[in-house]
């Protein structure tokens, strides 16, 4: 008898995959027949000869399948596939409406942009790396992760810097 991957409550459920092997897990899943999605936006990447324009996941290590809860094993034994995502002990499903969203998110012409940083207003930053190096200030505001508006000390006026999040820490 076949085993059929879709039978009963389909639920969207989010899944880790191995590092860089997200279109390759989305690929594998798709060929067992699972409906899966992988948020993917284009870049323009810079190697030193040459600039091209790839699609990246949005969500590194992330892709989503919608199964029936039974088929999660199956899910597992997918090449590229680590694990899923567990909440209080329990993997996680994912409300449609969510991916809906995160659907229509990728389809609009809006620049996203994926952190993980937690940077709120108020806290005091020194910049630690690039032509900025040593500058401290107070965010004022996060507006991505490469564009804090930055109250600079001893100047007394605000600034909106493009710095990555990753050249500043917190003190």
């Amino acid at each position: 008898m076949a085993f059929n991957i879709n039978t009963g409550i389909l639920k969207w459920y989010p899944v880790y995959t191995h590092p860089r092997a997200e279109k390759a897990a989305y690929t594998a899943l798709a060929n067992k027949g699972v409906e899966v999605y992988l948020p993917l936006q284009r870049s323009l990447k810079q190697w030193s000869d040459r600039k091209k324009w790839v699609e990246e996941p949005l969500l590194k290590s992330y892709l989503f399948v919608k199964i029936a809860e039974h088929a999660q094993a199956d899910v597992l034994m997918t090449r590229g596939v680590s694990r899923f995502i567990y909440f209080s002990g329990r993997i996680t499903a994912m409300p449609n409406r969510q991916i809906d969203d995160l659907k229509l998110l990728m389809a609009s012409s809006l620049e996203l942009e994926v952190t993980e940083e937690n940077l709120q207003p108020g806290e005091k930053i020194k910049i630690k790396g690039g032509p900025l190096k040593g500058l401290t200030g107070e965010i004022i505001t996060y507006r991505s992760q490469k564009q804090l508006l930055i109250r600079l000390e001893n100047l007394g006026c605000s600034i909106v810097l493009s710095v990555a999040a990753s050249l500043i820490n917190r003190y």
